[in-house]
């Protein structure tokens, strides 16, 4: 996985967590919601970039890279 790829990917996560953090501090149901969203999003682009990188792994192996 690339690092622009990981840094974004935090970067998201960190700001569900602070928006999910702020939304109910402030009992702002529908913020804490976008907080969890963006988090999901940022775990599942995580998911497709590690899949990414083993089929690539898995690519080099049976070339014998």
């Amino acid at each position: 996985m690339g690092t622009r790829d990981k840094a974004s990917n935090k970067e998201q996560d960190l700001k569900g967590k602070v928006k999910e953090t702020v939304g109910s501090a402030t009992g702002n149901e529908d913020l804490r919601t976008k907080g969890k969203t963006d988090q999901t999003k940022a775990a599942l682009k995580d998911v497709g970039e590690k899949a990414k990188d083993a089929g690539s792994n898995l690519k080099d192996a049976l070339k014998g890279d």
